[in-house]
């Protein structure tokens, strides 16, 4: 059974907001000659990487709502110019919609078990991804959705 992550989004007020960063950055690596993946930076190197790589997703919390996900290619460990080790998440950079869920903030990211991760909208709410986000938050707030 895979396990997954879960992370804040920071800077994104949606989640367009976050597929718009991921093109951009993937676009500046693609000009540059890197290799176009996306890859998420953080300090500390999950313990459970192999549990994450077997079939793992990375949620979002955007505006205090677990509200998509990306799969987990790889994760590697990297050193950087200040001589300071960090992880690098590996990600399709295909946004899944899910169904929202609440989630407090928090620092740095958690380990998710699969059955406890929200279900992708498509199973769970056919027909809600094409409805506007606000929306879909708004139903959500209403336990609509």
């Amino acid at each position: 059974m895979p396990l997954h992550l879960v992370k804040l989004c920071v800077g994104c007020d949606s989640v367009a907001d976050l597929e718009a960063w991921i093109k951009q950055k993937l676009k500046e690596k693609k000009r540059r000659g890197q290799k176009p993946e996306h890859i998420h930076t953080t300090r500390m190197l999950p313990k459970r990487a192999e549990e994450l790589i077997a079939g793992g997703s990375l949620y979002w919390v955007i505006k205090g709502q677990v509200t998509c996900r990306e799969r987990i290619l790889a994760i590697r460990q990297t050193t950087g110019k200040d001589g300071i080790r960090r992880c690098q998440v590996v990600l399709d950079g295909k946004v899944k919609l899910v169904e929202p869920r609440p989630r407090a903030a928090f620092q740095g990211w958690r380990y998710l078990e699969d059955k406890e991760a929200p279900r992708d909208l498509s199973r769970a709410a056919p027909g809600a991804a094409k409805m506007p986000e606000a929306m879909r938050r708004e139903l959500r707030e209403l336990g609509l959705l």
